[in-house]
């Protein structure tokens, strides 16, 4: 996301854009997911680059990535990194990527663009959300419980399991249990 430059950052800069370090600095150009409330969040960039990053054609522009990150700031590194890791099938890219260690966080910063977190679906392809009601489709043998879930139970106000997609969270008999997701139809 693209603001005006503030002065700090233009001090920050020295003036020039910090991708590719020969044009002048025009706008800040906040590194997502992060937003520019924050100078950290943020890397000054020339016209030329913020274009390229619009989606003009590239050339051979982003050799200049070559120095930009080595930068010490973390938000020109993620972008740098970013930028490249979208070429990583380039063998320059690859290079560039390779001969430098980054901390794991910037990395984790930086390939966040490419995540898509995966969405929790039903047994048939239904997108489950936090508190949605579910029914069994089939009886379910509850581990750790004296009791079989029988197809056709209704579990009302589900939790998703964050790190999972085929696992959801609901309430059966007054015990939360982790049902599959393959297992459930949402209910209307």
């Amino acid at each position: 996301m693209k603001s005006r430059l503030s002065n700090t950052l233009k001090e920050r800069a020295q003036g020039l854009c910090e991708l590719c370090t020969t044009n002048e600095a025009a706008s800040a150009y906040a590194v997502s997911p992060k937003n520019s409330d924050v100078i950290e969040n943020e890397v000054a960039l020339c016209d030329q680059c913020i274009s390229i990053l619009e989606g003009a054609d590239a050339g051979s522009h982003w050799q200049c990535l070559a120095g930009s990150i080595w930068n010490t700031e973390p938000s020109v590194q993620a972008l740098s990194y970013r930028i490249l890791y979208g070429f990583k099938d380039q063998e320059w890219a690859n290079e560039i990527i390779t001969s430098v260690e980054l901390d794991e966080t910037v990395v984790t910063w930086a390939e966040s663009a490419y995540q898509v977190s995966a969405k929790h679906l039903d047994s048939n392809g239904t997108e489950l959300e936090n508190g949605d009601s579910i029914v069994l489709t089939q009886q379910l043998n509850v581990k750790g419980a004296s009791f079989m879930a029988p197809k056709g139970t209704i579990v009302r106000k589900i939790r998703l399991v964050p790190d999972n997609a085929e696992q959801i969270e609901g309430k059966i008999n007054g015990d939360t249990i982790v049902i599959l997701t393959k297992f459930v139809k949402k209910s209307i």
